[in-house]
């Protein structure tokens, strides 16, 4: 994401097709009646790929002075098809509202994906949207996006319903990196490896966390590196270790907008660890503890932004607290010296 991105827009949230109230979601695109441009996905991570996708309905809609909305699941399949295994997400459904936002998208439909809704043939996909979206224009999506009772569907199939229904049917090319197709579950790896640089540049924005400043032990200011333990409990975990990291302020609904407007907010280098602490106890749960290189301006309560911009080294356990202190002294130095020399841009 970029500067360049579309203005935050007014979101609202419908729970399935079925609670889409048209009246209410043309309202802020121009009364009713307009022209409805849907793209629809899992989305999750909202990475390069996905936001070609969205992009190009919100364009569409702008042309026509018609509304852009977006059409996600939740759960996300695996938890219907193999439960013992589902996919862990990138994302929330809450974290997925906030940026779509900002990539100027009026309406999401989140659809609940139950047996019955997966058991719909993929002939009558296309046609069970109309009916539930009798505006709708056109339809947006990847090239590989697959669909109905099989996953049999496929965007050839919809394009030769098009016509009949009064739709457009657009299917993007997929984005590639590094001489392959950027996906969620490519991204997924790369973060729980510790590949943060190649995760970061498959989603197009600093992978991040978001939470508020919560108490701790405050063992770190009795070795001279007071930290700020975030509240965040990511379904998907990175690697344990200590990451060079950008903190900022959340501003209110728009977490990523430290990244699309830089200026708009106080950006702080920092180093952060995420993992169980092993040098100073047993933990069960992983902890995200922040450490700002300079002043910090934020305290216990404040919702802060975490962008994990560098993995420096695995977490591990130390022979004590003065081992501990020093590695931090030499991690601080290795986050300042990359952060430097890699500007966010």
């Amino acid at each position: 994401m970029s500067s360049s991105s579309p203005s935050t827009s007014t979101l609202r949230q419908f729970s399935s097709l079925q609670a889409v109230d048209l009246a209410e979601a043309q309202g802020g695109a121009g009364g009713a009646g307009g022209p409805l441009h849907l793209a629809v996905g899992m989305f999750d991570g909202l990475h390069r790929g996905h936001q070609a996708v969205v992009a190009r309905a919100v364009e569409a809609a702008r042309a026509s002075g018609g509304l852009a909305a977006v059409l996600t699941f939740w759960p996300h399949p695996s938890h219907l098809f193999r439960p013992e295994a589902a996919t862990q997400m990138l994302m929330l459904p809450g974290e997925k509202a906030r940026v779509l936002a900002q990539l100027g998208v009026e309406a999401l439909i989140t659809q609940p994906f139950t047996p019955e809704f997966a058991a719909l043939e993929a002939e009558a996909v296309l046609a069970y949207f109309k009916q539930a979206l009798p505006a709708l224009a056109g339809v947006y999506v990847g090239e590989n996006w697959r669909f109905g009772r099989g996953r049999r569907g496929d965007v050839a199939l919809l394009q030769s319903q098009a016509a009949e229904l009064g739709v457009q049917v657009v299917g993007l090319p997929r984005v590639n990196f590094e001489g392959d197709a950027i996906s969620s579950t490519r991204i997924r790896a790369a973060i729980s490896s510790g590949q943060i640089e190649q995760a970061n540049a498959m989603l197009g924005y600093p992978y991040f966390a978001q939470g508020h400043v919560q108490a701790g032990r405050e063992l770190g200011r009795t070795i001279g590196f007071p930290t700020l333990n975030i509240e965040w409990v990511p379904e998907l975990q990175p690697r344990y270790g200590v990451y060079a990291v950008e903190i900022s302020e959340a501003c209110g609904t728009e977490p990523l907008a430290s990244v699309r407007e830089p200026g708009r907010r106080s950006t702080r280098p920092g180093i952060a660890n995420y993992g169980l602490r092993p040098t100073v106890g047993t933990q069960a749960i992983p902890l995200l503890e922040a450490f700002v290189l300079g002043d910090c301006p934020w305290d216990r309560g404040d919702d802060l932004v975490v962008e994990l911009r560098h993995f420096i080294r695995p977490e591990q356990k130390f022979s004590g607290l003065d081992a501990l202190k020093a590695q931090i002294a030499a991690d601080t130095a290795q986050a300042r010296e990359w952060l430097t020399a890699n500007p966010r841009p």
